[in-house]
């Protein structure tokens, strides 16, 4: 990752494949790569936004004590810790280890507000094996 887009432009995979992901945050700002949907993407892009608000991350960082902290919207801490996404400080390296078990388009992006708008997203198709249908 650098700053507003993803050194790769499209990842293609294969139906049960798994993939083990390296990423490195080569910007100046705070990123993440997030495997998902274009709606999961647009819900997930909301819980960054409350996260800036609560200023549990800023532009370059993450304020862990606050990521612990009750925002008072009934979920509790918002750990950022699910197992498609990573979050990434300048200069921090990252992994996800993913396996691909059905045939779908998926996009990998960063939900930082105003960095998906910005273009840092890329497709994901995930193919069948000439022996596997879909």
């Amino acid at each position: 990752m650098v700053d507003n887009y993803y050194d790769v432009e499209s990842i293609k995979v294969k139906k049960g494949e798994t993939i083990r992901f390296i990423i490195k945050n080569e910007g100046e700002f705070l990123h993440e790569f997030n495997i998902g949907t274009p709606d999961m993407h647009a819900k997930h892009q909301e819980e960054m936004a409350m996260m800036a608000e609560h200023g549990m991350i800023t532009p370059t960082g993450i304020d862990h004590s606050k990521m612990k902290m009750d925002h008072g919207d009934g979920k509790g801490p918002m750990s950022h810790d699910d197992p498609n996404s990573v979050l990434l400080e300048p200069g921090k390296t990252g992994e996800i280890i993913w396996q691909f078990s059905k045939v779908v388009e998926l996009e990998y992006g960063c939900n930082i507000p105003g960095h998906y708008d910005a273009g840092m997203v890329g497709p994901l198709h995930v193919q069948a094996t000439s022996k596997q249908s879909s």
